[in-house]
């Protein structure tokens, strides 16, 4: 898994267009179920609204709900300013209180759009890099080797001893499978893995 890009806490805003009201809400997620489990409390927030849009990226994967709205005039704009900002695990929502005033497809289109490019003055990002742990088995001539190439990479290293030296390697994930595959050839296959 690469770092990417996600809010550093919630960011919301509000819009009215022609007697609706759309409120926009950006915020972190870990999964799908969890993006679709907020979704439902938005429900019990406003269970007057006429729509709860929403897209969510998670891992790359997208899901996404128009919720009644014309097909492509609610959650694909959505996505295309969540796309354009290179974020993932987050979820975007909109919630719509309809006044009266059909706005049609064009319409539309720029309320949701508006809707969550406002949450975006608000919003506050950060890069998150995805960790590792892995533990290994190597000879107590090596620990030496493995307590120099652990600090080369800046990964952390616990120790423990019995037989051989057993090392929990932890830290970020490519630094870590950097260290690993430099082991594997520094150590010519006594490198015990797991």
């Amino acid at each position: 898994m690469k770092h990417y890009k996600t809010l550093a806490k919630p960011a919301q805003a509000a819009i009215e267009i022609k007697k609706s009201r759309f409120l926009g809400r950006l915020e972190r997620v870990t999964s799908h179920e969890e993006g679709l489990i907020k979704v439902a409390k938005l429900w019990e927030l406003h269970p007057d609204a006429r729509h709860i849009c929403f897209t969510m990226l998670v891992g790359g994967q997208v899901r996404q709900s128009d919720d009644g709205e014309p097909s492509g005039t609610a959650a694909r704009p959505m996505l295309n300013v969540l796309q354009h900002q290179g974020a993932d695990h987050i979820l975007a929502t909109v919630v719509r209180y309809f006044g009266g005033v059909k706005l049609g497809a064009g319409g539309l289109v720029r309320a949701y759009t508006q809707a969550v490019s406002e949450c975006l003055t608000e919003a506050q990002w950060i890069e998150v890099q995805p960790q590792s742990s892995v533990r290994i088995r190597v000879g107590f001539e090596f620990e030496s080797l493995l307590r120099h190439q652990a600090d080369t990479y800046g990964v952390e290293i616990t120790l423990t001893y019995d037989s051989q030296v057993n090392a929990e390697l932890s830290g970020d994930a490519d630094a870590v499978g950097a260290l690993l595959e430099t082991l594997q050839d520094l150590l010519r296959g006594t490198l015990e893995i797991g």
